[in-house]
């Protein structure tokens, strides 16, 4: 430091005299300074600017979506001394699990009731891929309601708050899997089928092809779906369809044939994502999330989207592991129903410990390899008179489930209203000695419908009939 010349300092006397205590302690004095205001500048720096990325989209170059060099000091400044990419949760632990929800949304029936539920798992180490497709029927408990389907989980917490669906139905679906799920994702129909046609369609392999009469248009109307095998492209309504349909022949009648065409597809929308140039520019995908903001919730932030797109570039989909828990023979789940009458499927050890095990370790884990589903035919039932009661005020659902379990090969015939509307539950019930029981139990796994001992008093039916249906308020079409 410097010597004054005096006791005290004088400001005003311009012929004070310094001195040196050392000869070129000046020049340590100024770089020690230098450095001194270079921290306090970054330390400030610091506090009063983001220093995470940022989730403005002009701060990210088109090409390369690295952040831009900042024109400014201070910004140079805080780029040197704090520089560092987006680090997405999980991806220290080299496991991202990411929680896909569709809905239909308002003007749909069960508008929050998710028709889709997946978990896209990332490992950023080897670059891996698994997609595990969740069942909408599948049995949970959901805090504050019981044990219900899982798919009423975002619907329960819309109720509870809007736009806090997603997030509740991802902290259920952490506790049944005990798995950590950083980033949720829920769209509705209107986003997904805008976000297919932005990208210009997707090129989809139709490995097998059917038919499904029973396609729901508004109204409650239904239209017939036709679906020929091969490669073809589809925009958005049409890949809508192909991932929704319930309904389908030749084996594509199962919710479990609908999960895979829906990995299907997203995995198709990521390929052309990232063919798609225009995509990868961070002011269009901007563009899109604002022009669908009313159509999807989300948790994460814009620069944790274009770091998932980085990520994503690198990511190995030519080898993606795909698990759907179903109920097929080698499948984890079974059918059953619920002290009400609803069907739901359940873990077929009784819990759900062996499941949560597979998707812990599904990187690591030996899964039977991919097979799509092979082409079905219809059993040959045992002859049988079998009437259907339509119990609801759902106009024309006697007429349409008519439709469905002829194509599956019974035979109906007699349909009608129950006397008593709206009947709550559904029911099969064998009200004649001669009933068949292979047709008994085909009824059961076609329609999710419990056998019953006597059908509700009061109920008429023909004197012909050997099997009753009679299709209640809890009748999912």
């Amino acid at each position: 430091m410097w010597i004054m010349d005096g006791d005290k300092p004088n400001f005003l006397e311009t012929n004070t005299k310094y001195y040196n205590k050392r000869p070129g302690e000046r020049s340590y004095f100024f770089t020690g300074l230098i450095v001194v205001l270079l921290l306090l500048a970054g330390c400030v720096t610091y506090a009063i600017i983001p220093h995470d990325s940022s989730n403005n989209p002009e701060d990210y170059d088109p090409v390369t979506l690295e952040p831009k060099e900042p024109d400014s000091l201070i910004g140079k400044l805080k780029q040197f001394i704090f520089k560092r990419d987006t680090v997405l949760a999980g991806e220290k632990d080299d496991r991202i699990n990411i929680l896909l929800m569709g809905m239909g949304g308002p003007g749909h029936d069960g508008p929050y009731l998710t028709d889709t539920i997946m978990i896209a798992s990332l490992k950023p180490s080897t670059n891996q891929v698994a997609m595990i497709s969740i069942p909408r029927d599948l049995g949970v408990s959901i805090p504050g309601y019981g044990w219900h389907k899982i798919n009423h989980a975002n619907a329960y917490g819309e109720t509870e708050k809007s736009n806090w669906g997603a997030a509740f139905a991802t902290e259920v679906i952490e506790d049944t899997f005990d798995v950590d799920i950083q980033y949720y994702a829920r769209i509705d129909f209107t986003a997904f089928k805008e976000v297919i046609d932005e990208v210009g369609g997707l090129s989809i392999s139709v490995d097998q092809g059917f038919v499904d009469y029973l396609y729901p248009t508004p109204n409650d109307e239904y239209q017939t779906l036709t679906f020929i095998p091969g490669v073809q492209t589809m925009d958005g309504e049409r890949a809508l369809q192909y991932s929704r349909s319930r309904h389908g022949s030749n084996g594509e009648g199962s919710d479990f044939a609908r999960a895979r065409r829906q990995q299907k597809v997203i995995l198709a929308l990521k390929e052309k994502i990232f063919s798609f140039s225009t995509l990868a520019n961070p002011i269009k995908i901007n563009g899109i999330i604002n022009s669908l903001d009313r159509h999807i919730t989300t948790n994460m932030e814009f620069a944790d989207i274009i770091a998932m797109l980085k990520l994503g570039k690198e990511l190995d989909t030519s080898s993606v592991i795909r698990l759907v828990l179903d109920s097929s023979p080698d499948g984890y789940l079974q059918n059953a129903f619920t002290t009400t009458g609803s069907f739901i499927l359940e873990p077929k050890s009784g819990s759900f410990k062996e499941i949560n095990h597979l998707i812990a370790n599904i990187f690591e884990s030996e899964l039977p390899e991919y097979v799509e589903t092979p082409a079905q035919t219809n059993p040959e039932y045992q002859p049988a008179n079998v009437e259907i009661q339509n119990g609801t005020w759902r106009a024309g659902m006697a007429t349409r489930m008519k439709k469905k379990m002829e194509d599956q090969g019974f035979s109906i015939s007699t349909i009608g209203n129950s006397n008593d509307r709206p009947q709550e539950s559904s029911g099969i019930f064998s009200v004649s000695t001669s009933a068949p029981t292979d047709v008994l139990q085909g009824l059961v796994q076609e329609l999710h419908i419990p056998i019953k001992e006597a059908p509700p008093i009061g109920t008429n039916y023909a004197s012909s009939t050997d099997i009753l249906i009679i299709l209640g308020e809890n009748f999912n079409e």
